[in-house]
């Protein structure tokens, strides 16, 4: 059995020696995402299976543990996705009494679906604040000045993999007496004066979405150094089943209700099920040991595509690398200057027509999109850089299996693009 599946592994790996060399001169499409794997997530996959380690286990506890040592936290609750990694953050806040149901949560307006709708799914009310043009992420000064006795929260997210602001934002946070929440969808390994993102807050969330810095295909996690909520999490995250039992003791569990009835069916909390089977864990563990790699390459082709396109500065507004930050270039954003005689569309379709992946600023302005119109939230200001950015903005990919060739073939494109307007 064994040598069958070495065997199996061996193939495995020779497919994927031919599939570098076709990554290597591949410039037909230059996608905004790509898993970057190799043999190794996937055989460690497939030892799962052949092992039937399916459903939540051990790879998972790994992973979790790996995960938060990493960022920088105590703890960490895999999850199958970003969206109910941030759908079981907000409800063990609410369960923990750290937010209370009905409270308002400072939010950025420019931002993806998934940060607003656990918060409304839960009682809560989002208050869409502006974001920063240079970062695009939550403008300290309009958190600062949309606070009142109705906020029970502050939810940052490290748009695009761009670190916020979070030392003046803890500041505001800790004056205020409120906790702060960090979405770190976009950011794995992204760091402010070396700490990184996800570590700054009383919970961060992350993302494995194909498509981002790291991926398990779907998958999340939640990160915390605290033990209450950490305990909070980890049954939510499974029906809401009681957590803390005596493992050698069964029929244990007494109330006025139940006796001596079996612990593992006891649900002391309204839950979900949005468990990491193994299999995806596996492939976690696998990425994250290529984690740095993958953000030092994004960061080479974002440094290129500056270098390159900032000639056309009269017209691109190219993205920044805030002060002692490392930025994880999960997309490279540019926005269009609206004095251009050419609007985003233009250059979108002909990038577009030239094999080159584009994507709209995730949900662009959330207060307008049509799935909050009628649902309770407040807008506080004008949203002036939110607008710009809902009208300007797109994102190409810098992921780290576009090749040299691909790079060259972007900035050739750009280049072709304004000698025809």
């Amino acid at each position: 059995m064994d040598t069958t599946k070495d065997e199996i592994f061996e193939s495995i790996k020779k497919f994927f020696e031919k599939k570098k060399i076709e990554f290597e001169s591949n410039t037909s499409k230059v996608t905004v995402g790509y898993p970057a794997f190799d043999e190794k997530e996937v055989i460690s996959a497939l030892d799962s299976l052949l092992n039937l380690k399916i459903s939540q286990g051990e790879k998972v506890k790994t992973f979790e543990k790996d995960f938060s040592e990493y960022i920088g936290t105590k703890y960490g609750t895999a999850v199958n996705s970003g969206s109910s990694a941030n759908l079981i953050a907000i409800s063990s806040m609410i369960e923990s009494g750290m937010v209370k149901k009905g409270a308002e949560v400072v939010v950025p307006a420019a931002t993806f679906t998934t940060v607003v709708s656990p918060l409304i799914q839960n009682g809560l009310v989002p208050k869409f604040v502006d974001v920063e043009m240079d970062t695009y992420n939550i403008d300290p000064d309009e958190i600062e000045k949309s606070i009142d006795n109705k906020t029970g929260l502050i939810l940052v997210v490290h748009s695009f993999g761009c670190p916020a602001k979070m030392k003046k934002i803890m500041n505001i946070a800790h004056q205020h007496n409120l906790p702060l929440m960090e979405d770190c969808c976009e950011a794995h390994g992204a760091e402010i004066n070396g700490k990184k993102v996800g570590s700054f807050g009383d919970i961060s969330t992350y993302s494995f979405f194909v498509a981002h810095n790291m991926t398990t295909g779907e998958g999340g996690m939640v990160l915390t150094n605290n033990e209450i909520l950490n305990d909070i999490l980890e049954s939510v995250r499974e029906f809401g089943r009681l957590k803390k039992y005596e493992k050698d003791k069964r029929f244990y569990y007494n109330d006025e209700t139940l006796k001596n009835y079996d612990e593992r069916y006891v649900f002391n909390k309204m839950g979900y099920n949005v468990r990491m089977t193994d299999i995806a864990a596996s492939l976690g563990v696998e990425q994250l040991k290529k984690l740095d790699k993958f953000n030092k390459r994004r960061l080479q082709i974002a440094k290129r595509y500056n270098e390159s396109l900032s000639k056309f500065s009269d017209y691109l507004i190219l993205p920044k690398i805030p002060d002692n930050c490392f930025h994880a270039f999960y997309g490279f954003v540019i926005i269009v200057k609206e004095n251009s005689h050419f609007n985003r569309l233009d250059i979108v379709r002909f990038l577009e027509e030239n094999n080159i992946e584009t994507r709209g600023f995730m949900g662009g302005n959330l207060a307008i999109q049509p799935a909050y119109r009628n649902e309770n939230i407040k807008i506080f200001g004008d949203l002036k850089n939110t607008n710009y950015i809902l009208n300007n903005a797109f994102f190409i990919g810098c992921h780290p299996y576009i090749s040299n060739k691909g790079v060259k073939h972007v900035i050739k494109t750009f280049e072709e693009f304004f000698k025809k307007i």
